[in-house]
């Protein structure tokens, strides 16, 4: 399979490649985009080539040693067939772990999921949101680009057979039918996969601490490691997400 230059609309030139190359599902960059709007540019096109940019950021782990995990790290079967039949609902509840203290750490939560947060009524364009802020992330730190051949950029963990939560979970379906209500229902997108991490971009973030806090108890389920690394309880947690329009999940 190759890739072509992208034909940005009608009437408008071909926006050019970087070099790159494909690594069996996800075709690759050589170098760090040199131009950060660039993502943005790919982002729009998504639409015509159906191939959804991703950052893969620089990772040390791996540098050091002049190992790329894309290659050189296995994969799982992809999943992308399956994610329809999960609930995303039903997966985080099955992830919610009990207590990690004896003192206050999930008020004012308890054993058992407290279930979803309400869908967002006002947002931003979810995909000009993901092309702003791939924007930035690009201007902080060297990232190449991957193209992944996806309908949703929700779906690109169960294409490629990602193996970041393997500490947690096998089940590629499930982690992409998080992803996908999370799109539906704050316009948060994915933008960056790294060996053990995800970077979404989110159009909707909460604005007030009672969506904040259902917003938190997700993120714990869906990522342990970023609950209990933070200082404070879940409504610490939680204030820590209202207006914030980058998440950002690591499992290493």
């Amino acid at each position: 399979m190759t890739v072509t230059p992208f034909r940005r609309s009608a009437g408008q030139a071909e926006l050019p490649m970087p070099a790159g190359r494909w690594h069996e599902r996800i075709w690759v960059s050589e170098k760090p985009l040199a131009d950060p709007r660039q993502y943005i540019e790919f982002v729009a096109a998504h639409e015509s080539s159906k191939l959804w940019p991703v950052l893969i950021p620089y990772d040390s782990r791996f540098a050091k040693s002049g190992i790329d995990w894309i290659d050189d790290r296995s994969r799982l079967p992809p999943a992308g067939g399956d994610v329809d039949g999960e609930d995303a609902g039903a997966i985080l509840a099955k992830w919610w772990l009990g207590p990690c203290c004896e003192g206050d750490c999930l008020d004012p939560y308890g054993p058992d999921f407290p279930g979803l947060a309400r869908r967002s009524s006002a947002r931003m364009d979810p995909l000009f949101q993901a092309g702003e802020v791939g924007d930035v992330l690009t201007t902080v730190s060297p990232c190449r680009l991957g193209l992944v051949q996806a309908d949703r950029p929700a779906d690109v963990p169960a294409l490629l057979g990602w193996t970041g939560m393997l500490e947690v979970t096998d089940r590629l379906a499930a982690i992409s039918a998080v992803l996908r209500s999370w799109e539906d229902r704050f316009g948060a997108v994915l933008i960056g996969v790294g060996f053990d991490d995800l970077t979404l971009s989110v159009a909707a973030p909460p604005t007030g601490i009672e969506r904040a806090l259902k917003i938190a108890a997700e993120q714990r389920s869906f990522c342990h490691p970023k609950f209990t690394q933070q200082p404070g309880n879940m409504r610490d947690f939680a204030k820590s997400l209202i207006d914030q329009r980058l998440w950002r999940f690591t499992w290493h």
